[in-house]
C-alpha cells in the first residue's frame, strides 16, 4: 500500500520538524502548518490524506480545527495529539470525529504509536470507502433488478430463506393492491385471503433453497379479491450473486385462467361431440340388430360381429364424454365396456361363456384406444366362434405393464388352436388383427402354455405405453 500523505498542524516549530523527519523516514510524504487556519486552508486545496492535530495552539485551538475539517465535504481522518495527561480532551475529541488520539512525549515512541495510528486510520478509511463502494454497487443492482423486474408482465416475487418477500414486481403489486412498503417482509402465506397458504405448496418451496431444486408448473386456483376466479402457474428457482453466501428464491405467478377456460371448452365440445358419435353408433347397432333378426341364419354372424365392432367403438367415445381427462383413456373401464357390449351381442344372457377382465390402471391416448378396442374385440369374437364347441367356457381379458410397454392379453380356457384350413372370413378376420397390431406399433405372440396357466389358447400383443397417468391440480386452502 502506498505511504499517505500527513499533514502535521501544531505550533511548535521544533516538534513539527522532529516529526516530519521520523515520518518521512516511515516512507510518509509531510507537510507542515503552523496553526489551525493554515491546516483547513491546506487541507481545502486537496491531496491530504490523514491530518495529525495538536490541541494547544493559538487563535484556533485544536477542539475547534477538528469541527472545521469534520464540516468539510468528505475530509480526511484526524489523529488527534495530547499531552498524556489529558485524557478527557483525547475522549471529547474522538466524540467531536477523530479517528485516533496519541500522547505527545518527549520520548521516540510518541513517533512509533503515531506512524501506527496514521496506518490504522488510512486502513479504516480504505475498508471504508470500499464498504461505500459495494453498497452503491448493490443499490444500482438493486435498482437496475427493480427495474427489469418491473417489466415483467407475470407477477414475480422474491422470497428469503423464510419466505418472507425481499422484493415485489409491479405487477404482483397492482394483483394483490397493496404497495412495496406493506409486501416487504410479510411471508407470502399471509398476503390477500391466504390464498396462497397452502401445504403442498410450502412443502415444495421449502426445498428450493436447501435442496437446491426447482418448482416447474405448480397449479393452484382460487378466488382472488379484485380479479375473481384465477388460475396461476407458479415457477420457482433458487437466485444467488457469485461470491456471495446469500441464497434467495424467486417465484413467477403466470395468469393462465384465459388457456385453462379455453382447454376446459375444448374439453367439454370434445365431450359432447363424442357422446353424439356414441348415440349414433349405438343407433348404427340398434338398426344392425334389427336387420339380424330377419336375416338368414348364415348371415347372422357376419351381423353379430359388426355390431359387436361398432359397439366396441361406440363405447370408446362413451368413455371419451365421461372422461375428466380428455388425453387419456382407462384401459381397464374401456375393456369393461368392450366385455359387456360383447356379451350382449355376441353371447346373450343364457351363454355358458363368460367374458372377464384383468387390468392394471393404465391409460392410453384417443388415437390409439380405436385400434385398441377393435383388436380386442377381433380376438375375443375369433374366441368365441370357435373355442367353445359345447357352447361353455372363459375369456380373460388383460392388460399390465411390463418394461415400459402394454402387454394385452386374449386368452380363453376352449379347445386351444385347431390345425385346419382357414375360411375366407377366418383369413379376413387375421388381416384384421395384423393391421390394428401394425397400429399400435406393436408384436403379437402366442406364448407356450405353462403350469398353472389357462389352457386353450393365449394371444399376447405387447405396444409402447406412450401416455402416463394424468397429474391433476392441487386444490387450493378453504
Amino acid at each position: 500500500m502506498t505511504k499517505p500523505r500527513v499533514l502535521f498542524i501544531d505550533d511548535d516549530p521544533a516538534l513539527c520538524r522532529l516529526a516530519q523527519m521520523h515520518l518521512e523516514r516511515g516512507g510518509y510524504a509531510v507537510e507542515i502548518a503552523s496553526d489551525g487556519a493554515g491546516g483547513i486552508a491546506r487541507i481545502v486545496q486537496g491531496g491530504i490524506d490523514v491530518v495529525a492535530l495538536d490541541h494547544y495552539m493559538p487563535n484556533l485551538d485544536g477542539m475547534e480545527t477538528l469541527a472545521a475539517i469534520c464540516a468539510l465535504a468528505d475530509p480526511p481522518p484526524v489523529i488527534y495529539v495530547t499531552a498524556l495527561q489529558e485524557a478527557r480532551i483525547a475522549v471529547a475529541a474522538l466524540k467531536a470525529g477523530a479517528a485516533d488520539y496519541v500522547a505527545k512525549t518527549a520520548h521516540g515512541e510518541f513517533f512509533e504509536l503515531l506512524c501506527r495510528a496514521i496506518d490504522d486510520a488510512m486502513e479504516s478509511v480504505h475498508l471504508r470507502r470500499a464498504k461505500d463502494t459495494a453498497e452503491a454497487e448493490s443499490l444500482r443492482n438493486w435498482h437496475l433488478t427493480q427495474s427489469i423486474v418491473d417489466t415483467i408482465r407475470d407477477p414475480l416475487v422474491v422470497l428469503e430463506y423464510d419466505m418472507t418477500i425481499v422484493m415485489a414486481s409491479q405487477a404482483f403489486l397492482k394483483m394483490f393492491g397493496i404497495t412495496e412498503a406493506e409486501a416487504r417482509g410479510r411471508r407470502l402465506s399471509e398476503l390477500g385471503q391466504h390464498q396462497w397458504d397452502v401445504p403442498a405448496l410450502g412443502r415444495l418451496m421449502e426445498k428450493v433453497l436447501p435442496d437446491d431444486t426447482s418448482i416447474e408448473g405448480f397449479e393452484i386456483e382460487d378466488d382472488f379479491p379484485g380479479l375473481g376466479r384465477r388460475v396461476f402457474n407458479l415457477n420457482a428457482r433458487k437466485i444467488s450473486r457469485p461470491g456471495n453466501h446469500i441464497h434467495r428464491l424467486l417465484l413467477v405467478f403466470e395468469d393462465i385462467t384465459d388457456r385453462k377456460q379455453r382447454e376446459r371448452d375444448a374439453e367439454t365440445l370434445t365431450n359432447e361431440i363424442s357422446h353424439r358419435i356414441k348415440n349414433n353408433l349405438q343407433l348404427v347397432v340398434g338398426l344392425i340388430a334389427f336387420e339380424s333378426r330377419s336375416a338368414s341364419a348364415p348371415c347372422v354372424p357376419g351381423y353379430r360381429a359388426m355390431q359387436a365392432r361398432i359397439g366396441a367403438i361406440a363405447e370408446l367415445y362413451d368413455l371419451i364424454s365421461h372422461a375428466s381427462d380428455g388425453d387419456a383413456i382407462a384401459l381397464d373401464a374401456y375393456l369393461g365396456k368392450i366385455a359387456e357390449v360383447m356379451t350382449a351381442s355376441l353371447l346373450g344372457p343364457d351363454s355358458g361363456i363368460m367374458i372377464e377382465v384383468e387390468a392394471a390402471p393404465l391409460t392410453i391416448d384417443p388415437t390409439r384406444a380405436v385400434p385398441f378396442g377393435l383388436l380386442v374385440n377381433e380376438l375375443a369374437t375369433n374366441a368365441v366362434k370357435h373355442a367353445f364347441p359345447d357352447g361353455k367356457g372363459r375369456i380373460v381379458l388383460s392388460v399390465r405393464e411390463i418394461a415400459g410397454q402394454v402387454e394385452l392379453t386374449v386368452a380363453d380356457d376352449g379347445v386351444g388352436i385347431v390345425e385346419k384350413t382357414a375360411t375366407k372370413t377366418e383369413k379376413r378376420g387375421f388381416d384384421y388383427v395384423a393391421i390394428f397390431v401394425r397400429q399400435l406399433g406393436g408384436v403379437v405372440s402366442t406364448p407356450a402354455q405353462t403350469p398353472g396357466s389357462m389352457r386353450g389358447t393365449t394371444v399376447c400383443i405387447r405396444f409402447p405405453l406412450l401416455v402416463a397417468p394424468p397429474e391433476h391440480t392441487l386444490p387450493a386452502a378453504a
